[in-house]
C-alpha cells in the first residue's frame, strides 16, 4: 500500500485527503495486481498474502477510519483489500459489500468483490461484478482484464480474448492483458501470436518472470530451445524458486544436448514442487534419483 495512504489512514485529521488514492490503491492491490504462476493480473485461485498490507496494525488502523467515517466506502473499500491480503477473505467480501451498498457506483469495489467471488470458486457471481463494474464505467480496464480471466478459467476463450483485448487498448502500457492474451493463443498452439504478445508484455514490464516463461514454453514449441533456456534462465533470476521454469529449462537443455545440466534442473524443479510431473518425468528420464 503506498506510504501516503498509510499515514492519511493513520491519522484521521488527513482522513478527507486519502479517497482518491485510496481508489487508486484499492483497485491496484486486488483488481489489477493479484496473480499466480502463468496468469497476471488477477491469477487463477488466490489473492496473493501481503503481511504488511494484512497487517494487524493496518487493519485496526483502517478500522479506525470506519469508526470515525462509518459511512465512506473508501474506508470499507480499502480495509476489505486488507483483509483479502490478509487471507480473511469472508471479512473482504462483508467489507466490499458494504462499500459497495454505501455507493452502487463503486468500481474498484466491485472489481475487488469480483476477485474474492472468484477466489471462493463462485465464478458466476465474479462475472457479474465485472460485468456491473463495466457497465457503470466502460474504460475501466482492470474489469475487462478480470472479467477476461475469469473467462479464461471457465473455458469461454473466445470472450477472455475479447476482454483482454479491450483492456490493451484502454491500457496499452498494463503488461498483464499482453500475457494472459498471449497464454490462449499459445494454448491453441497459435505460437507466432503467443511469442508477439509475450515479448510486448515483457517490453511493458520486465520485473515479473511469467512472460519469460511464456515466451519460453512457446520457443520450445517451435523448437528453439536456445532462446527459450535464455527466457527460463532470465525468469529465474527474477524468481529461482519458480518450480515450472525449472522443469522447462531442463526441458531446453535436454534440447540441446546438455543431459547433466538438464537433470540437475529437473532434481531442482522437484526439489521445489514434487507434485510436478514434468520435473519427476525429467529426473526420472535422465536417470536421476528422487526422493518426495
Amino acid at each position: 500500500m503506498n506510504s501516503d495512504v498509510v499515514r492519511g489512514v493513520k491519522n484521521l485529521s488527513s482522513w478527507r485527503f486519502v479517497p482518491k488514492l485510496g481508489l487508486v490503491c484499492a483497485a491496484l492491490l486486488l483488481a489489477g495486481c493479484a496473480g499466480g504462476p502463468g496468469d497476471l493480473g488477477g491469477g487463477p485461485q488466490a489473492v496473493p498474502t501481503d503481511t504488511f498490507t494484512g497487517s494487524e496494525t493496518n487493519i485496526s488502523s483502517l478500522t479506525a477510519v470506519i469508526a470515525a467515517s462509518p459511512r465512506d466506502p473508501v474506508a470499507y473499500n480499502m480495509r476489505g483489500t486488507a483483509n483479502a491480503k490478509a487471507g480473511r477473505l469472508a471479512a473482504a467480501l462483508a467489507d466490499f459489500n458494504q462499500a459497495i451498498q454505501i455507493d452502487p457506483q463503486f468500481v474498484q469495489a466491485y472489481a475487488n468483490r469480483a476477485l474474492i467471488h472468484r477466489q471462493m470458486g463462485k465464478t458466476d457471481l465474479a462475472l457479474a461484478d465485472y460485468s456491473r463494474a463495466i457497465q457503470i464505467d466502460g474504460s475501466y480496464d482492470l474489469a475487462y482484464l478480470g472479467r477476461g480471466n475469469v473467462y479464461r478459467q471457465i473455458g469461454n476463450i473466445s470472450a477472455a480474448i475479447d476482454d483482454y483485448t479491450v483492456a490493451i487498448r484502454l491500457a496499452p502500457l498494463n503488461a498483464a492483458p499482453y500475457h494472459n492474451r498471449g497464454l490462449i493463443y499459445q494454448a491453441q498452439g497459435n505460437h507466432q501470436f503467443a511469442l508477439e504478445d509475450f515479448t510486448v508484455a515483457i517490453e511493458k514490464d520486465a520485473s515479473q518472470p511469467e512472460p519469460f516463461v511464456g515466451r519460453g514454453t512457446s520457443y520450445l514449441s517451435i523448437n528453439d530451445p536456445r532462446n527459450a533456456l535464455e527466457d527460463f534462465d532470465i525468469a529465474l533470476k527474477l524468481n529461482n524458486r519458480y518450480a515450472d521454469a525449472w522443469a522447462k529449462r531442463g526441458l531446453a537443455l535436454e534440447q540441446l544436448g546438455k543431459p547433466e545440466d538438464a537433470r540437475k534442473s529437473y532434481q531442482t524443479a522437484f526439489r521445489l514442487d514434487p507434485r510436478l510431473t514434468a520435473a519427476r518425468d525429467g529426473a526420472v528420464r535422465l536417470g536421476a534419483t528422487l526422493v518426495d
